[in-house]
């Protein structure tokens, strides 16, 4: 079963509204819960993919009640507290119990233009075959669910479940979203892009000859024959 984040085609939403790109923060304290999330992401007690799987797991009133950053920090006060990072006394309080082991780890100011100039690339040395090539016609698997964990996190969303599409790029092997994100390792996959026709994916396209293009694990993916 999805979770309420994997919205996308759904009825009753109402249409997507692109911002100016001058708009990236919309209050003064957003830019704030932007450095904070990072500057405890470089404590080292998850990665990307365990960060997105909080929001996710932020219960369905509160998500669709938040705003994005209301999300975020939502979601990075969980991890502080299931890492053991803090206490949720501490976190109430908002006064730690005494020094924190991790407190060696902190992101310093001199040091944020470098870290995020490096980023955290996901791509890594081929360890599986590859079983597709480009121009391959593919089927995604049926149910849009986590192979490792029932209602693990995943990059296929709901709405591409047992769509037809073909290969139109090949990314490389890249880490696998649903093990990393459950502290199962890294497990690189081939990452595909595949280009699905508006029509596969719903039932009332607006352009039925536009397509979609969604990058895909091969574990995802199955020969369309």
């Amino acid at each position: 079963m999805s979770r309420v984040h994997d919205m996308g085609g759904r009825f009753g939403d109402g249409p997507v509204v692109p911002e100016p790109e001058t708009e990236v923060f919309h209050a003064d304290w957003h830019p704030r819960a932007l450095a904070v999330t990072l500057a405890c992401g470089s404590l080292g007690q998850w990665n990307i993919d365990t960060s997105r799987h909080a929001r996710e797991r932020l219960s369905p009133k509160d998500y669709a009640a938040f705003s994005y950053y209301e999300k975020w920090t939502a979601a990075l006060a969980d991890m502080l507290v299931d890492k053991g990072v803090l206490t949720s006394e501490e976190l109430a309080s908002g006064h730690a119990a005494g020094p924190s082991s991790l407190a060696t780890r902190k992101l310093a100011s001199d040091a944020v233009a470098g870290v995020l100039a490096r980023g955290g690339p996901a791509d890594r040395p081929a360890q599986t075959d590859v079983h597709f090539a480009v121009g391959d016609e593919v089927r995604t698997r049926r149910h849009a669910h986590n192979a490792f964990v029932d209602g693990g996190h995943t990059r296929l969303p709901d709405y591409a479940a047992g769509a037809v599409g073909r290969i139109v790029r090949m990314h490389g092997h890249h880490v696998l979203p649903d093990a990393a994100a459950h502290g199962l390792g890294e497990q690189p996959e081939p990452l595909y892009g595949v280009a699905f026709p508006a029509s596969e994916l719903w039932a009332r396209p607006e352009h039925p000859r536009d397509e979609v293009l969604l990058d895909l694990w091969q574990s995802y993916l199955e020969p369309a024959t």
